[in-house]
């Protein structure tokens, strides 16, 4: 995390830290004034330019002693303004560059002047837009930088969704943006408190005099639920199924790898550096608990879809739900938030499921192209025409599933760990339950797709390897993150990477597998591809009873998600969630 001693003044190689963010502004700049003809090359001429100032702040970190700063016009905080990139900072420029150099090549054939020049010039905009919205909220010193980053990411996030026009991605665009300004408010509210008690945002400065007071704890509870609201947390993720499964491929990939990232990574700013002193233990359990929500929920609805989309647009609400695990594990016997294992345990999960589930959604585009359609029961035989689109969906599932030796893995043992040294069993049951509920329904999926087909498929579009070989590489990289040196940047020993493949390890990945296949069959209400079978008809004897109860479970799940997606729902939502984490902030302090 950011050190104080250090952060006040620019330091050797600083100055990458703007070139982050003005070199895609530039290709956003030199796009409109070059008109949409040349728009695509002057974007696929940025991708190199940003991933090469990605991996130079990657290598500078180190060398700067865990942190480089530049101040903007060479004036120190409070009178301007600092950025700053330590590990955590470093880590996450160069996943947002990976995924957008991925997703970059993806596009290339879908966004093409020559089909929709008005779309493509809009794409590959918005694109750039996202990268240095991103960029600028990973460097960003105080909160209102962070602020306008975000705006900027919103508003750049927003017309991904309805890039196509259709009335119902419209709809799904202006859910997400009065929802999203909501949080914004919230967001805002509680930054101007702090301003009127320090006379500063920078984050480094106020983590040296803050303290609980209660107009302090009740900025940083509307803060936290603004944040909340942007990230899609149960129960505030009204927008995020519709925006996720309506956007294009390529912008869904953006939308679930990155931009709700975007809001987390403040969020872990706003608690770990700003007020990491300030006692905090029950609201770091309700956190958790929304995110136990989110997995739940997110999990048993996506079991129940019928579009593959839709599937891995609810799964990105349960692999939401994973990330807020960390807070009550972070945290020390006093409730004070420490940068630990717990926490880079989060932010590894992070970066996995940015990786993998980008990876994810760009196969399932491929697969709608090859089809023209992405009903689950529908994928039968869809492995021999697509080969590559399901290869893809089906490494990105492993690595989500948390098979050695992914990112996910690695951060599950990590949080296993730290619920084992506090002594907070419940936890580690979330994370074993939540492990099965991502087997399940990526089981699902490829049990469908590895089907034979009743009838011959033909696809309805060629399959193009520049469409598929860029996301098969997210997916690996997911899928072998675990063998990453992480400690450069973030707290973490590889001391543990032996234990994933220890035969304790591989007993908790056969738990998962059957605990997911065990769920796929009772919550899935879909035709089974094998239903035909005598085998099949025995088992369904034997466990009918039992699914009768998990249909039951599963339609009250559903009812009840679209139940908080509704407007007053949600808003009372929010309204609640505020006022429960300023209650429990007051009551520990």
């Amino acid at each position: 995390m950011l050190a104080p001693a250090s952060a006040l003044a620019t330091t050797t190689f600083g100055f990458v830290l703007v070139l982050s963010v003005a070199v895609p502004v530039a290709g956003i700049l030199l796009a409109f004034t070059l008109g949409d003809r040349y728009v695509r090359q002057v974007a696929l001429a940025v991708v190199p330019l940003g991933l090469a100032i990605a991996g130079a702040i990657l290598l500078a970190v180190p060398q700067g002693g865990g942190l480089i700063v530049y101040l903007l016009g060479a004036w120190s905080p409070p009178l301007g303004v600092a950025l700053r990139a330590d590990g955590l900072s470093a880590v996450m420029l160069a996943t947002t560059a990976i995924v957008i150099c991925a997703v970059a090549v993806f596009a290339t054939t879908d966004f093409r002047p020559a089909s929709d020049a008005r779309t493509s010039f809009a794409f590959w905009i918005l694109l750039l837009a996202v990268w240095a919205a991103l960029n600028m909220i990973f460097v960003g010193g105080d909160l209102f930088t962070l602020y306008v980053a975000l705006e900027l990411l919103t508003f750049a996030a927003v017309p991904l969704v309805c890039l196509d026009g259709r009335a119902e991605t419209l709809q799904a665009a202006l859910r997400y943006l009065v929802f999203a300004l909501l949080g914004s408010v919230l967001y805002l509210l509680g930054a101007a408190l702090l301003y009127g008690f320090y006379g500063t945002l920078d984050m480094v400065l106020m983590s040296r005099v803050v303290s609980a007071q209660p107009g302090v704890l009740i900025a940083v509870a509307l803060m936290t639920v603004g944040l909340l609201a942007k990230t899609a947390l149960f129960p505030l993720h009204l927008w995020l199924p519709s925006a996720h499964a309506g956007a294009p491929a390529a912008a869904s990939a953006i939308l679930s790898g990155l931009v709700v990232k975007g809001s987390f990574f403040i969020l872990l700013r706003l608690w770990f550096d700003v007020i990491p002193g300030l006692h905090s233990l029950a609201a770091t359990q309700f956190l958790a608990a929304l995110g136990t929500g989110a997995i739940v929920i997110g999990s048993v609805v996506a079991l129940r879809q019928e579009r593959l989309k839709l599937l891995v647009a609810y799964s990105t609400l349960a692999q939401i739900g994973y990330l807020f695990l960390i807070f009550p594990l972070a945290a020390n016997a006093l409730g004070q938030l420490e940068t630990g294992q717990a926490f880079a345990a989060g932010l590894l999960q992070a970066i996995s499921h940015a990786s993998a589930k980008a990876a994810m959604f760009l196969a399932v585009g491929s697969i709608y192209t090859g089809l023209g359609h992405d009903r689950i029961t529908g994928l039968g035989g869809v492995a021999r025409v697509l080969p590559l689109s399901v290869l893809t969906f089906a490494v990105g599932g492993l690595a989500l599933m948390g098979v050695q030796p992914s990112g996910a893995a690695f951060a599950k043992e990590l949080l296993l760990q730290e619920a084992t040294r506090t002594g907070q069993w419940w936890w580690a049951a979330v994370l074993h339950v939540g492990g099965m509920f991502t087997t399940a329904y990526v089981l699902l999926v490829l049990a469908y797709a590895l089907a034979p087909s009743d009838q011959p498929i033909a696809p309805i579009q060629t399959a193009l390897p520049s469409r598929d070989l860029p996301a098969l590489a997210l997916a690996i990289c997911s899928l072998l993150l675990g063998l990453v040196p992480w400690e450069p940047y973030l707290p973490i020993s590889h001391d543990v990477l032996p234990k994933l493949f220890s035969s304790d390890g591989f007993a908790k990945l056969l738990l998962s597998v059957l605990g997911g296949a065990t769920l796929a069959v009772l919550l899935n209400p879909w035709r089974h591809p094998l239903a035909a079978s005598s085998g099949w008809k025995a088992l369904e004897k034997v466990l009918e009873p039992l699914r009768r109860i998990c249909f039951g479970f599963g339609n009250l799940v559903e009812q009840a998600d679209g139940l908080l997606r509704e407007w007053a729902a949600a808003g009372i939502s929010l309204l609640l969630l505020g006022l429960a984490l300023a209650v429990l902030m007051f009551a520990a302090n």
